[in-house]
């Protein structure tokens, strides 16, 4: 029953994941600079800690406890991941969430659940066993889905005006946006490669009392710490350049609160993703690295 189960958790984390970027969408008159680094301050480092300090009973215990090198290590997969994440928010900006989440989240898949087994050995598995088929499998389906939905949108593209592209998506670009969708889903992945590296500050967790289900919130505190940073640089400096830093302060209030709502949303929502996500490989075996997919 333990994969069920697990599979369960992964559903609910891949509705959250498949929708947070929903409310941002209803956000206006702010740059998305501005509501880029507010989401994030809330999904990578005020959500992640807090949910780290009520469900880890000893959270500075676990990182006193942990050595450099188990700290450092999510830490720099959560920067590389940060990178994918900051991309991705620029895929979004030009294919729109429908096409630019198939082919960033498809390779994204195919990266993080193919990797993680070549680090640990353990990709045999995926040749010789009949589980390790069925989730190769899966994995061929994303790229078929990837090759399907990037043909579909170069259709559409041809099919409609230049005025009709920037009335659907304001900043519409294929190439270069299929092209940001790659990179970002790829760099995405190393998020399946930050959990694998911080396994051992998973199971100190455990030692310090977490619920072996929460095992991964303190993990989750370094990646995510570490994708906050190269978002925060890039926010910063485009809110410098382009003056927008003016978006937090100035403006109707009703509509400034509106905003700062749906940013905040969008970040919880994006961090609930992955805490049920990081529930849900706890349950997956063996085969945990199958839980990116």
């Amino acid at each position: 029953m333990g994969p069920f189960i697990g599979i369960l958790w992964h559903g609910i984390g891949g509705f959250f994941h498949g929708s947070f970027y929903f409310p941002l969408t209803k956000i206006k008159d702010w740059a998305w600079e501005s509501y880029w680094l507010l989401q994030g301050l809330t999904a990578w480092v005020i959500t992640p800690i807090l949910i780290s300090l009520l469900l880890v009973p000893d959270l500075m215990g676990v990182f006193n406890d942990s050595t450099g090198e188990q700290l450092f290590m999510p830490f720099l997969f959560g920067f590389l991941w940060g990178i994918g994440s900051l991309t991705f928010g620029l895929t979004m900006r030009y294919l729109g969430m429908s096409l630019g989440m198939s082919i960033a989240l498809g390779f994204s898949t195919s990266f993080g659940t193919l990797i993680p087994p070549i680090y640990t050995g353990n990709i045999i598995t995926l040749f010789t066993t009949a589980s390790g088929l069925i989730i190769l499998g899966g994995v061929m389906l994303c790229i078929l889905g990837i090759a399907i939905v990037g043909f579909a949108g170069s259709l559409k593209e041809k099919q409609l005006s230049d005025a009709e592209k920037k009335n659907a998506i304001k900043e519409f670009a294929l190439k270069k946006g299929i092209l940001i969708a790659v990179f970002s889903g790829i760099m995405s992945a190393c998020f399946a490669f930050g959990i694998q590296a911080g396994q051992p500050v998973a199971l100190l967790a455990i030692e310090h009392g977490a619920r072996p289900i929460f095992q991964n919130s303190p993990v989750f505190v370094l990646i995510m710490g570490g994708g906050f940073i190269c978002n925060f640089a890039w926010c910063l400096i485009l809110s410098i350049k382009n003056k927008t830093y003016i978006n937090f302060i100035r403006g109707n209030a009703k509509q400034q609160r509106f905003n700062y709502l749906m940013a905040i949303l969008g970040g919880v929502m994006w961090y609930t993703g992955f805490f049920f996500y990081g529930m849900g490989t706890t349950y997956m075996g063996i085969y945990d690295f199958s839980s990116w997919s």
